[in-house]
C-alpha cells in the first residue's frame, strides 16, 4: 500500500516543500535576532587595533 502523500501531483509537493522551507528560514532568522548579544567588545577592540596598525612595520617582541 502506497501512502496517499505520494499520489499528490508534483505542483502540490513543490508548494508544500516551499512553504516548509520558508518556515525554516523564518525560524532561523527569528532565533538569531532574539539571541542575546554579547556585552563584551573584545572582538571589536581587536579588529580596531588591526585596522589602526595596518600597513605599519611589525614590531619585535
Amino acid at each position: 500500500m502506497v501512502p496517499s502523500f505520494y499520489q499528490a501531483d508534483r505542483e502540490t509537493y513543490r508548494r508544500v516543500v516551499g512553504v516548509g522551507a520558508l518556515f525554516c528560514v523564518a525560524f532561523v532568522m527569528i532565533s538569531f535576532s532574539l539571541r542575546p548579544q554579547p556585552e563584551e567588545g573584545r572582538v571589536l577592540v581587536k579588529a580596531d587595533r588591526l585596522v589602526r596598525t595596518a600597513g605599519q612595520p611589525n614590531t619585535a617582541n
